[in-house]
């Protein structure tokens, strides 16, 4: 029988991904899920509605992603504090990020159903969108605190030793959400209401289970016990996972610059073609972010044991994991180009065409991608916060805006569908630069 793999192992490869495999299945699910619900939206409440969901959702994710700032910024403090041997501090701490998202959640929560009318007017919602931009969002908006709690205990299972606990949740999240979009949506036809209810029952299920497992006895490092908040280390901890919360912001407005620019060098067709890149890149991506989020709290038990002997060998292994990882999928995209332009826009030979020539553009982006995502979550998990949002709000606001921008000036069309690729080269640069600056304090080389 395999003996459960614990934070202070030696971790060889096949330990490693054997730890890790959880959460890359989970955040893959998660994108997959997200593909599926867009789906019953689009086939069974109608055009309108799918455009009013995406146009309201990053107003969603904004607010929601202050769960994912609280849960890897909280759970590197909290392995940090595990390596130096504190279980109690390293809990009283855990249980105060648990009572700060559950607070804050009530907050958001409350502010974003009184704001969600004249934010989706800012946004751009016609006449016929305001109103299922409202109802969504304020339906999906009542479940804010659920929601951020399934994205806090995604990173602090894996802090706790359990990584399967939490790929157990985020699947039982994905089928309630597929089963009730197809019950609510597909068969009671209820419309833009029942997706947003589907939505939000879903984040109950992925966000309450791991609530209750922490609140009850269990044989993992972490429970929930009686603890005050206090600002410094919640302070910290908002600061570490600020990259988090940038990077979802960041992604939004990139959105809103690559569509304008796509409308103005190609018209309707060009959006279609990016939502489409968009989709696979969800998937690609999560494989990325799901091995970081399993590896950084490995990488920060060890920095606060001082165990840098495990230090390098964590960072050694994670950018020859990547690397395979990266040409299989750059290799994966470029191939399947074709085959999986045709699952979405197959019945327009123009637009899939076009969607053809961009997806194999686009693919190189995915050599490099991977070792950026890493190099933030693996500063992040040293508890420097500061460069790890510096290379997430350089690689996604700054490279991709200016790339996005600029090179349709010299490239024309093909600029936009490098951009990307383009940004990716400039922040892994960037990555590379501050991994060679801090060597020293951290020991890592």
């Amino acid at each position: 029988m395999k003996t459960a793999i614990q934070l202070s192992d030696h971790f060889a490869y096949n330990k490693l991904l054997r730890f890790t495999l959880p959460s890359i299945v989970m955040m893959v699910f998660t994108s997959i899920y997200g593909v599926v619900d867009g789906f019953f939206v689009s086939n069974f409440a109608g055009k309108t509605a799918f455009a009013s969901v995406n146009l309201i959702f990053p107003f969603i994710m904004i607010l929601g992603g202050m769960g994912f700032m609280i849960g890897t910024g909280g759970t590197a403090l909290v392995s940090l504090v595990l390596g130096t041997g504190n279980r109690e501090k390293a809990n009283r701490y855990f249980s105060m990020m648990v009572y700060l998202t559950v607070l804050l959640g009530i907050i958001l929560s409350v502010l974003g159903v009184l704001f969600t009318r004249p934010v989706a007017g800012l946004l751009g919602a016609t006449p016929e969108m305001l109103e299922n931009c409202v109802l969504y969002g304020r339906i999906v908006l009542c479940f804010t605190t659920p929601f951020m709690l399934q994205n806090v205990f995604q990173s602090f299972l894996i802090a706790a030793e359990r990584p399967k606990l939490g790929l157990a949740a985020t699947v039982s999240a994905g089928f309630t959400n597929m089963f009730l979009d197809a019950l609510f949506v597909g068969a009671f036809r209820w419309g833009i209401a029942g997706a947003a209810l589907a939505t939000g029952i879903s984040q109950c299920v992925g966000g309450l289970l791991p609530l209750l497992y922490f609140i009850r006895p269990n044989t993992s490092l972490l429970r929930l016990t009686r603890a005050r908040l206090e600002i410094r280390p919640i302070l910290q901890a908002c600061a570490n996972g600020s990259s988090e919360l940038m990077n979802n912001i960041s992604t939004s407005v990139v959105s809103m610059i690559y569509n304008f620019q796509l409308l103005r060098y190609i018209g309707e067709n060009g959006v279609s073609a990016y939502g489409v890149l968009m989709y696979v890149q969800f998937i690609f991506i999560a494989i990325y972010i799901g091995y970081s989020i399993g590896a950084a709290p490995i990488i920060s038990y060890h920095y606060g044991a001082g165990n840098y002997d495990e230090l390098k060998n964590m960072l050694k292994k994670s950018v020859g994991l990547i690397g395979g990882a990266s040409v299989v999928l750059t290799a994966s995209a470029f191939l399947l180009a074709a085959p999986l332009s045709k699952i979405f826009v197959g019945y327009d030979a123009e637009l899939f065409a076009l969607t053809c020539h961009a997806f194999r553009l686009f693919s190189f982006s995915f050599l490099l991608a991977g070792f950026n995502i890493f190099a933030s979550a693996f500063f992040t998990a040293l508890n420097n916060g500061a460069i790890s949002a510096a290379v997430s709000f350089m690689r996604t606001l700054i490279f991709q805006n200016a790339s996005v921008l600029l090179l349709p000036l010299f490239f024309g069309v093909d600029g936009i569908w490098w951009a990307i690729t383009a940004a990716e080269v400039f922040a892994c640069a960037l990555s590379a630069a501050f991994l060679f600056a801090k060597r020293k304090k951290y020991h890592y080389i």
